[in-house]
């Protein structure tokens, strides 16, 4: 659930609204911003902040800066005048419904009309660049084909004057061939006729052979068969949850996935040792030192693992717990979002560090005198465990304090780390 963000300011003047929203400590690359000309929208986990517009402004003229912890827009107004407030007046939540929605589809409309224009100039470029290379290759392909022409008329020339001379040349070994033959046809023609009558006496014909070819049998054809494939069924011991099994199936590959991933830190880090390398090893050891009031070192051992893994939930709301005994409250809400935003989907596996999170981030939201963003952490907690009773108490103690019937609360104290 976001938490809606109302300390914003805002001023005005006859053409323009400037209104200045305070980042909480988020990153300007993890900020999303939807504007149209009647609703304003800036969403930062786990902050969110929307504004139902007074009246009508030109959104193509608005700008919008994000830097330095806070997100300032500039917006130009339809009518030159000034407004009686920022925002609409009614609490009808069903016309702020249909405002949003409405604003969303403006939004997306407006979206996809850029995304069609950037497509639209992309394949112009495409277009221009696929002819201006066809005519490139049509140039070199009418070059080389004139080079080719000229080589073939070249080789044809050539060959033809080959060929004339191997005529001369084999007509004049055909005459040498006809007089020798004429001659040898003289010297062998005794020889042949006895050659022939021997031939005769024997009883011999010309070309018969005593030889007899055997055929060998062809092999028969394989007879055909059937092979017979079964499988091995699937028994499950245990019943499946089958209302949460996708839930649960998600959050394990996520698991599987957050072992295997390793950072490419690890290259630089190869002078540790093999344990010092292990993030599951780092862990320990940083439980060790804040067991033992080493705050510090807890910091750096689990800095550490995170650099060889980013996906390992528990590292980062470990180390918020760190900073909250360091009263480094800003970066104590900063480990607590990411952690929780790793504990997704929210399953009964995760329950209890989703719920170690959000008290320590709500504990930090407390010690900079944000109790309303701290009591709708501690009550995301209560709905995971409703029976703590020490979490009840401190709720109340957060309620009493934003009903200005009890004094500033201690931080949460965020117990032992696991």
């Amino acid at each position: 659930m976001p938490l809606h963000v109302t300390d914003h300011t805002w001023t005005q003047t006859d053409s323009t609204v400037c209104i200045s929203v305070p980042l909480k400590g988020a990153k300007p690359g993890k900020v999303d911003i939807v504007a149209t000309d009647d609703y304003l929208k800036v969403h930062f986990p786990p902050f969110l902040f929307e504004a139902f517009l007074f009246e009508p402004v030109d959104d193509d003229n608005s700008t919008a800066k994000v830097g330095n912890g806070v997100a300032v827009f500039s917006l130009s107004k339809k009518t030159n005048r000034l407004w009686d407030s920022l925002t609409i007046s009614t609490d009808d939540k069903e016309t702020k419904r249909e405002i949003r929605e409405r604003a969303l589809e403006k939004h997306q409309q407006k979206l996809s009309s850029e995304s069609e224009q950037k497509a639209e100039k992309q394949r112009a470029e495409k277009k221009y660049a696929l002819e201006t290379t066809m005519k490139l290759e049509n140039d070199e392909r009418d070059r080389i084909k004139q080079m080719k022409d000229v080589e073939r008329e070249k080789t044809t020339a050539e060959l033809a004057a080959w060929q004339q001379r191997q005529k001369e040349k084999a007509e004049e070994e055909h005459q040498l061939k006809l007089h020798r033959r004429g001659s040898l046809n003289h010297r062998a023609g005794s020889s042949e006729t006895q050659e022939d009558a021997a031939t005769t006496s024997r009883g011999d014909k010309p070309g018969q052979s005593d030889t007899k070819s055997k055929k060998k049998p062809a092999n028969p054809p394989r007879a055909s068969g059937n092979i017979r494939i079964t499988f091995t069924p699937r028994v499950f011991p245990t019943a499946l949850r089958e209302s949460r099994l996708p839930e649960e199936e998600e959050w394990l590959q996520k698991q599987a996935e957050a072992r295997r991933a390793v950072s490419a830190a690890a290259d630089e880090l190869k002078d540790l040792t093999e344990e010092e390398r292990n993030p599951d090893w780092l862990k320990d050891k940083g439980n060790k030192c804040f067991a033992a009031g080493d705050y510090l070192g807890a910091v750096n051992a689990y800095s550490l693992g995170l650099r060889l893994n980013r996906k390992i939930p528990a590292l980062y709301s470990n180390r918020a717990a760190c900073h909250l005994k360091l009263r480094n409250l800003h970066k104590a809400i900063e480990d607590a979002s990411q952690a929780l935003d790793l504990l997704t989907p929210a399953v009964a596996a995760n329950a209890a560090a989703r719920a170690r999170a959000s008290v320590r981030r709500g504990s930090a939201f407390c010690e900079l005198q944000l109790y309303a963003e701290g009591l709708q952490d501690f009550e995301a907690a209560l709905k995971i465990d409703l029976h703590d009773e020490a979490l009840q108490a401190d709720a109340q103690r957060i309620r009493d304090i934003i009903q200005g019937s009890a004094a500033s609360p201690d931080s949460e104290k965020p117990g032992e780390t696991r």
